[in-house]
């Protein structure tokens, strides 16, 4: 019983271990938010998030998309790999107003439930 059980304790703490490898993904921005704040019409309206694999394979984003049609996200089309570092730029239209957005990320990082990242812009355009 008591070898039973000392199996089940390291099998547990194996998977533990196991669960905790793989592509990483950390956003530069706090609260994964880029705030453009107050801006004219005249701004280009692109911003980028930027990241880096603190994992230890591959890291792949397989999609990032927004809800509505006034952003273009453009995203990395190669893998990044650990320790280097990537951007997904966003493209807003600048209509004016409050601009309070999300972009979600899919992704392959497993610090993250799914792969899923939601990325969000706000500020507001005069």
């Amino acid at each position: 019983m008591k070898n039973a059980a000392s199996f089940i304790a390291v099998l547990l703490f194996s998977a533990i271990g196991f669960a905790q490898n793989g592509p990483k993904i950390e956003f530069a921005a706090q609260d994964n938010t880029i705030d453009y704040g107050k801006i004219s019409k005249s701004d280009n309206g692109v911003r980028s998030f930027e990241f880096t694999n603190t994992g230890d394979s591959p890291l792949l984003i397989t999609g990032a998309e927004s809800t509505v049609s006034s952003i273009i996200v453009t995203k990395p089309a190669a893998a990044v790999m650990p320790g280097k570092k990537g951007k997904i730029d966003v493209k807003y239209n600048m209509a004016s107003g409050p601009i309070r957005k999300t972009i979600t990320v899919e992704t392959n990082a497993v610090n993250y439930p799914d792969g899923r990242v939601a990325l969000k812009i706000k500020g507001e355009v005069l």
